[in-house]
């Protein structure tokens, strides 16, 4: 089995707490049918069998629209699903250990703030960057801001695909596009909306005016 093919252009992470009364799977897939490309199934506050179930079901909805799954930071969650690959940041599971075992046809990403940290990843054998946060962003406070020029300076400098991430939305979505990168990565911007359909459409129309 050979490496699937990732369009990395509107990368949804998910965030449950973003929701409020609405159900994750059905809003992911609303998020889907609007042209998200990629899913990142994260939960930080329920337990193992908690994720678990939820992973099987998500997992169910991508494989029926073709749109790869990938799990952040668990590598259980990741090898119990089949996930399509595993997303680790600096302080998480090492890339090479990653590697060794999920395989070598599984995607691995890694969460970059500087150009030593993504050439590192790229070097270990990561398929792809997230870089940021570009903007401040509620979803990870913690996050240090990486400048719209150092995004584009990583993007230069590497050869494997780069997604930024970090309080991206329609607003800004066409100056971070402008530093040629790959794909944005957005969590309030989709699951925040009141029309989560609508907010994915008008992204994804952003995106492919400027990948014409």
């Amino acid at each position: 089995m050979s490496k699937i093919k990732v369009d990395y252009s509107l990368y949804l992470v998910t965030d449950r707490e973003l929701l409020r009364d609405r159900d994750l799977v059905q809003s992911i897939e609303l998020a889907i049918q609007g042209g998200v490309s990629l899913v990142q199934l994260r939960e930080k506050s329920v337990s193992t069998r908690e994720f678990l179930e939820l992973a099987v079901r998500v997992k169910e909805l991508t494989a029926r629209y073709n749109v790869p799954l990938i799990i952040n930071d668990r590598l259980d969650i990741a090898l119990a699903v089949d996930a399509d690959g595993l997303h680790v940041g600096q302080d998480d599971l090492p890339m090479l250990k990653a590697r060794e075992l999920l395989g070598p046809n599984k995607v691995i990403g890694v969460s970059a703030r500087t150009l030593t940290e993504a050439l590192l990843a790229q070097q270990q054998g990561a398929d792809y960057l997230g870089v940021g946060a570009i903007f401040k962003t509620s979803t990870k406070t913690d996050a240090l801001e990486v400048s719209l020029e150092q995004l584009e300076y990583i993007k230069k400098s590497v050869t494997i695909p780069v997604v930024a991430i970090g309080g991206i939305n329609l607003e800004n979505i066409q100056q971070v596009m402008a530093a040629g990168i790959d794909g944005v990565s957005v969590v309030s911007a989709i699951l925040a909306q009141d029309n989560i359909l609508t907010a994915a459409m008008q992204l994804k129309e952003v995106i492919s005016r400027i990948h014409l």
